[in-house]
């Protein structure tokens, strides 16, 4: 499986950032797919997800209403839009799976993910 992460960088806090993750080589039809984060010394966050099965969507309360994420079925590619950041968000993202699954309605709960990629929010 590759989970492949882009679109991190710097930014201000109030800025946007949009995270892409390309996806290949998942042996399930349906599956869940999203993202995690973690900062360093703090535990891993999940952060959001959706997935191919009933379109369901999940987001870690902190940041609902600011990220948004969405599907190109077609591209096989994911995005993270994400607005009103804030330095809280600081984290190194990581693109991530979890095979069978036909809703997040209760989370993500992920089993694989790639290389992330880090956001950095100043204030």
């Amino acid at each position: 499986v590759q989970l492949q992460a882009f679109g991190g960088g710097l930014v201000q806090s109030g800025g946007s950032l949009r995270l892409s993750c390309s996806a290949s080589g998942l042996a399930s039809d349906v599956y869940a797919i999203g993202w995690f984060r973690q900062a360093p010394g703090k535990e891993r966050e999940e952060v959001s997800c959706t997935t191919n099965g009933d379109g369901s969507k999940w987001y870690l309360s902190s940041v609902k209403g600011r990220f948004s994420i969405s599907r190109d079925a077609a591209k096989n590619t994911i995005y993270l839009q994400m607005n009103s950041l804030t330095p809280e968000d600081t984290a190194t993202y990581y693109c991530a799976a979890r095979e069978l699954t036909a809703s997040v309605i209760y989370g993500c709960d992920f089993q694989k993910w790639g290389q992330g990629t880090e956001v950095t929010v100043s204030s």
